[in-house]
């Protein structure tokens, strides 16, 4: 099967859940985007991104992030600038999920981005103690337009 353009063999995925590394909640600590192109690294979503995201024993997971900096709206309800401002700097959605050997696919059911939603996100991981490393299939920028993956490191809820 080839997911977001990288082969991932049938017998690579689909691993008992009980033998899932990853189960568990985990906080953010840091999204990096990385040009391809030439190696350029920046902060996504800032210094201090906020988020989680949380695998369960029942094969369904959740991702929420966002910039630590967003905007506060002047009312309960954002103007459509304010509005604009405060998606564009979050990211969430949720589904089930598959694994394998330092790979989890993400199967998204819904999503903060309309065209997520029916979509498999593949993501490579690594785990270190309580340290999750997670990095994205190569994607264009809705930024500038360029080559790229995220680089997401997470630390365990205990």
């Amino acid at each position: 099967m080839t997911i977001g353009g990288e082969t991932v063999t049938s017998g690579s995925l689909g691993k008992s859940l009980r033998d899932c590394p990853v189960l568990g909640t985990w906080r953010l600590r840091s999204y990096v985007r990385e040009r391809l192109s030439d190696g350029h690294r920046h902060n996504q979503f800032g210094e201090a991104p906020i988020g989680y995201i949380g695998y369960a024993a029942d094969g369904r997971m959740y991702a929420i992030f966002t910039r630590g900096d967003r905007i506060v709206p002047r009312d309960v309800v954002p103007t459509d600038q304010e509005g604009a401002k405060l998606l564009s700097s979050m990211a969430a959605y949720a589904g089930t999920f598959s694994f394998g050997e330092n790979v989890v696919v993400h199967h998204i059911d819904t999503s903060w981005n309309q065209a997520w939603t029916g979509t498999d996100q593949l993501r490579n991981f690594v785990l270190e103690g309580d340290t999750l490393t997670i990095t994205t299939a190569p994607y264009k920028s809705y930024l500038d337009g360029a080559m790229g993956r995220s680089i997401l490191v997470w630390n365990r809820v205990k």
